[in-house]
């Protein structure tokens, strides 16, 4: 590697680790915040409809923390690929990711092609398994009303 790509290619390393752990860093002072705040308001004495919407609140504020907790694995991730130097690489097709994409979606491990395709196989599974669903509990219903005669 020529000592002009190699300093690029530092040059990028150091741009994208710092934005890698600014993004952990903020992800990790939310839920911080959030986990201090959390006491507080379950020790308040409420009626039980503010107790219901307390409830509510409480179970998406916990839904939001493990979604960051999953974010802050894949920033994890994200670095150690960093330091492999195969981050930016596709995991499945091997392709650069698209700048844009990372710095959009920082941890991404697959091209927008490569995750499109994902996608959509995602989709076909749950398309037949809600077809599966349906035919089972048609056959089921037919069956339970044949036992009623």
């Amino acid at each position: 590697m020529t000592e002009h790509k190699q300093v690029a290619h530092q040059e990028r390393y150091a741009i994208l680790k710092s934005m890698l752990e600014d993004r952990r860093r903020d992800i990790q002072d939310r839920l911080r915040s959030r986990r201090e705040t959390l006491p507080a308001q379950v020790a308040e004495v409420k009626d039980a409809e503010e107790q219901s919407v307390q409830d509510f609140v409480q179970d998406v504020e916990l839904a939001l923390m493990e979604m960051k907790s999953e974010t802050l694995a894949q920033i994890d991730e994200a670095i150690r690929r960093l330091e492999a130097g195969v981050y930016g690489a596709c995991a499945n097709c091997g392709r650069e990711i698209a700048a844009a994409r990372l710095k959009a979606l920082p941890f991404a491990t697959l091209c927008l092609e490569c995750q499109e395709n994902e996608e959509e196989a995602r989709a076909s599974v749950r398309s037949q398994e809600t077809r599966m669903t349906r035919g089972f509990a048609t056959t089921l219903g037919s069956v339970k009303a044949e036992g009623e005669l």
